[in-house]
C-alpha cells in the first residue's frame, strides 16, 4: 500500500535530514510521517495533532501501515506533544498561517534546547516566521518555492545557528531571492498584479494608503529586475 504523497508534501519530505527523530505538528493524517518511515529515511516520528478528528485519522493511518512501534500519534497542542525522553531533533510545522507558527514556536520555547532542525512551511507571513527564526538563534540554510495545485508555497528550514536579515530578505527570503527562480518570479508577479489592482482601487485622496501599496509595488518590482 503505497503512500502518494501531494508535491508540497513530497518536497517538505526531501529536506528532512536522514535518520532524524521528528516531530511533525499539526500532522492531520500522519501521512509525512508514514511516508518518511515508510521511505526508511527515519526511524522514528511523533505526529501532533490538536483536532480529535485529524488525530483519530491519523492514529488510524499509523495503524494501517502497521507503523505503530515508530510512529507515536498524540492529541497535543503544538510542541506540548513533545516530551524530552522523545529526543526529537527535527520539527515539521507546515500548512497553516505564518502567524500561527510563530505562536506554536514561541510557546513552546523551552522544549527547543535539543531541537537542530526546524522545517517550516507557511501559508502566509513568511516574513514573520523569519523574524523569529533570526531573533531565537535559528539561521535558514534552504528555502524552496513551489507551486502545487494552482497554490505557491514557501518551506524554509533553519538550523541553530545565528543570521541577520533585512527587510527584503525577510520578506522575500535570502535563498529564494538569489535563485531567483522562475517559480519565484511567477509568484511575486502574481502579487504584483494582486497589489496593483488593489491600488487602483483605493481613491487617490487616500494618500497613506496608496503609499503603501506603491511601497510594495516599488519593493517587488526592485528585487524582480
Amino acid at each position: 500500500m503505497e503512500l502518494q504523497l501531494s508535491y508540497r508534501l513530497e518536497t517538505i519530505a526531501t529536506l528532512v535530514p536522514d535518520g532524524a527523530r521528528l516531530l511533525d505538528v499539526g500532522s492531520d493524517h500522519a501521512y509525512l510521517p508514514i511516508a518518511l518511515i515508510e521511505a526508511e529515511k527515519i526511524a522514528f516520528a511523533l505526529a501532533g495533532e490538536v483536532v480529535k478528528g485529524p488525530y483519530e485519522s491519523a492514529v488510524s493511518n499509523v495503524r494501517d501501515y502497521k507503523l505503530q512501534s515508530q510512529i507515536t500519534v498524540r492529541l497535543a497542542n503544538g510542541l506540548e506533544a513533545l516530551e524530552s525522553s522523545d529526543q526529537i531533533d527535527c520539527i515539521t510545522i507546515c500548512g497553516m498561517g505564518g502567524r500561527l507558527i510563530v505562536e506554536i514556536l514561541e510557546k513552546g520555547k523551552d522544549k527547543l534546547a535539543d531541537v537542530d532542525c526546524l522545517i517550516l512551511q507557511p501559508n502566509n507571513r513568511e516574513d514573520d516566521v523569519r523574524a523569529w527564526l533570526a531573533a531565537n538563534g535559528f539561521a535558514i540554510d534552504k528555502e524552496v518555492v513551489l507551486k502545487d495545485k494552482g497554490k505557491f508555497y514557501e518551506i524554509i528550514r533553519a538550523q541553530k545557528g545565528e543570521m541577520s536579515l533585512s527587510d527584503d530578505e525577510l520578506r522575500f527570503g535570502p535563498y529564494l531571492m538569489k535563485e531567483s527562480s522562475a517559480i519565484f518570479t511567477e509568484k511575486w508577479q502574481v502579487e504584483c498584479a494582486k497589489l496593483e489592482k488593489a491600488l487602483s482601487r483605493v481613491p487617490l485622496d487616500k494618500a497613506k494608503e496608496r503609499a503603501q501599496l506603491i511601497e510594495k509595488i516599488d519593493r517587488i518590482k526592485e528585487v524582480l529586475k
